[in-house]
């Protein structure tokens, strides 16, 4: 195993266990095979492990496991402020010390408020007094490095960035979507700060191999290098050092042995110019079956009435691409969800988005195209429930 520095100097294994996706039996979670798993992946040197209050019987399972394995001082935990449900300063309390039952420890190595999406979710809490809340729980020794998690767009994501003296953050980032929320820019800018990034979705949940089309599973069946598909996409990102540490949501042996190999073998900068024309041949493959033409330059941007127009092209693309309901989750988190929605029908057609595109694409005739698919009335219902709740 490889590891990486964190702000204060301690090593993270670059291979991270993503514990949302423990192997379940029936309602709950079997305990004996995620047992085993974990107990493989420490073995092999992974030592971070990414866990959340909404993860149904994450905690608890990675709580006792690493109880009863007297392996709690030999990881890090990293788990997450549901801040969504956050009404009151004395909520935040509650949430964390239940969080510490369930994971049977006194201190949080790693703690995250959980998937920001703009700068006012970060505003919400600041006003319930999270910057002193933070203060106490560091100096008691019970938090040991505050980050958050992010769902949003790249420039919502550098203003929350910049607000605070964050230990470290996580986003989505894989090599199809370089540029999509806090994208590439957002990953230099938190490395110009100093502030270590930890990737979640590396394989798009599992689709940069499941779900890849059979052009792409027969172009990298061909790889002179005899590559899988999710060595490739972990590849991408192990070789770029602005990375810390990359989350697996690992549930076989095999897996966890797979993903700790490719871990172990793969150097920064190790890719060479034949493996970025065979990742740009994959997503021109990808690609074509998207339904608009975006390539989220964000020439458009930024847009003088705020519609989010990249973030609404990409959620539209992935509905085809990925499936409707990804596509509407996608659109949900980065824009829906958000304050200040960047809801197409803010478009005035003032034509500034088409003269500045390169794929002179029909812009303002699309936003809406898109946006009547990804928001249909039953889910436009759904928005308007979870919008007035999280904007409480």
């Amino acid at each position: 195993m490889k590891y990486r520095k964190d702000k204060h100097g301690e090593e993270i294994s670059v291979l991270g266990y993503g514990c949302m996706r423990f192997s379940r039996r029936g309602t709950g979670i079997d305990l004996q095979k995620t047992e085993q798993e974990i107990l493989q992946a420490v073995s092999l040197g992974v030592n971070y492990f990414d866990t959340a209050y909404i993860y149904p019987g994450s905690e608890e399972t990675l709580g006792t496991i690493l109880e009863r394995s007297r392996l709690r001082d030999k990881v890090k935990i990293a788990t997450k402020l549901p801040q969504y449900l956050i009404g009151s300063a004395n909520a935040l309390d509650r949430y964390f010390e239940e969080e510490l039952r369930r994971l049977k420890t006194d201190y949080i190595d790693y703690y995250l408020m959980h998937m920001l999406t703009d700068i006012q979710a970060w505003n919400k809490l600041k006003r319930l007094g999270i910057e002193e809340w933070i203060s106490r729980k560091k100096a008691s020794g019970q938090i040991r490095n505050i980050g958050f998690s992010y769902h949003g767009n790249t420039e919502m994501f550098i203003k929350i960035l910049e607000d605070y003296d964050w230990d470290f953050c996580q986003i989505q980032y894989n090599y199809m979507d370089e540029y999509a929320q806090a994208g590439r820019p957002g990953l230099l800018r938190a490395h110009e700060l100093g502030i270590p990034v930890i990737i979640m979705e590396p394989l798009r949940g599992g689709k940069l191999v499941t779900l890849l089309p059979a052009e792409a599973k027969a172009r990298i069946a061909a790889d002179s290098r005899h590559r899988s598909a999710a060595e490739l996409a972990f590849a991408w990102l192990f070789d770029q050092p602005e990375v810390t540490c990359v989350l697996s949501g690992m549930n076989s042996l095999e897996m966890v042995q797979e993903n700790c190999r490719i871990a172990a073998a793969t150097e920064v900068h190790s890719l060479t110019e034949e493996d970025a024309a065979l990742y740009e041949e994959i997503r021109t493959i990808i690609r074509k079956s998207v339904k608009i033409g975006c390539t989220e330059c964000r020439y458009c941007m930024p847009c003088p009435q705020g519609v989010a127009i990249p973030d609404i092209f990409r959620a539209y693309n992935r509905m085809y691409t990925e499936g409707k309901s990804n596509g509407r989750n996608d659109f949900m988190m980065t824009v829906a969800l958000r304050k200040d929605p960047g809801f197409a029908e803010k478009c005035i057609r003032c034509g500034k988005c088409t003269s500045h595109c390169p794929q002179n694409l029909a812009i303002p005739d699309l936003l809406g195209q898109a946006q009547k698919e990804l928001l249909p009335p039953l889910y436009r219902a759904g928005t308007a429930i979870a919008r007035k709740f999280l904007n409480r």
